[in-house]
């Protein structure tokens, strides 16, 4: 359906990357329909003409052309998808659906064969960038399932991301985040191992990022979460406790493929560490602060912070 020409998204799930995303599609002329269960998070989306605030979730998916769900995890897409006025119950044949959220590859298929048996086409579509990517429209975006599907998506994409690619089968957009979630999370203990070895020999920490970040340890990571690392900054980007659901997904779809992954389990165990210290709600540096407790430094910048 569209609106005035207009192309009609609805949209569930408005968090720190959510409303960045509805913002794009409807910068890009598309009328957006938005829920969310979180009033806090509709009260932050920015105001637009082409932002419409629903007041149920059917009400959100209500003649849309698209149906678009960013949320935290599997059981969430789930009660989207079977729950009391959620897709199944709401939507019609030859409708599209399209999850954006990173949540398990074996649920993912049986939701979009569930969802092929009523006519409904569905892919999984998550991302990569982080907060600054989906403000920017600059996101990576692994798509799996039907690729005429991916053909009607292809303009709500192009509203919010940059590098857009179909890799496969249903699933197969959510193989392919977890490994780049797999590479994320070993990269950044890498990054706080470098730091605690160049504290402990007395190196200027910023000067050491500065000459690494020259050569070829360089990397994302060490660009844009270094300095928080150092500073003890650790206000929430990407959440550890986001990061901890994106590696417990990786080990379990490693299980399953009976695939050894041994530098993810020992950083999914430093995740747990940092959750087990109250740290879930801070941005991924703070994995950083495991090793601060490790050699004995958390003692230190605390009496640092009271002088």
């Amino acid at each position: 359906m569209t609106t005035h020409n207009k192309l009609v998204a609805g949209f569930v799930g408005v968090g720190v990357m959510g409303r960045h995303m509805v913002r794009n599609l409807a910068e890009a002329g598309m009328v957006v329909q938005v829920f969310d269960v979180v009033p806090e998070a509709l009260e932050a989306l920015p105001r637009h003409d082409n932002i419409r605030l629903a007041k149920s979730l059917p009400d959100a998916l209500s003649g849309a052309d698209i149906v678009i769900t960013m949320l935290p995890d599997t059981p969430h897409v789930e009660a989207v998808v079977f729950g009391e006025g959620g897709i199944v119950a709401t939507l019609p044949s030859g409708s599209l659906f399209v999850d954006m959220s990173t949540i398990s590859g074996h649920t993912t298929r049986v939701l979009a064969e569930k969802l092929s048996e009523r006519g409904i086409t569905m892919l999984d579509a998550p991302v990569s960038g982080g907060p600054v990517g989906a403000e920017n429209g600059t996101l990576s975006i692994m798509v799996g399932g039907d690729a005429d599907g991916f053909a009607r998506a292809h303009p709500f994409f192009k509203a919010m991301g940059e590098t857009i690619t179909h890799v496969g089968a249903a699933g197969a957009g959510q193989t392919v985040k977890l490994c780049n979630q797999l590479i994320c999370g070993i990269n950044i203990q890498a990054i706080c191992e470098a730091l605690a070895l160049g504290r402990a020999c007395g190196v200027d920490l910023e000067q050491m990022r500065d000459v690494l970040l020259g050569g070829s340890a360089a990397s994302w990571m060490l660009d844009r979460l270094g300095s928080q690392m150092i500073s003890g900054d650790a206000s929430a980007g990407f959440r550890i406790d986001l990061m901890f659901k994106d590696l417990r997904l990786v080990m379990e779809t490693a299980m399953q493929a009976n695939v050894p992954l041994p530098a993810t389990a020992l950083v999914t165990s430093q995740y747990i560490d940092a959750r087990a210290h109250g740290e879930g709600g801070n941005g991924n540096q703070a994995l950083f602060k495991v090793y601060d407790r490790m050699t004995a430094q958390d003692r230190e910048r605390s009496h640092g912070a009271g002088a």
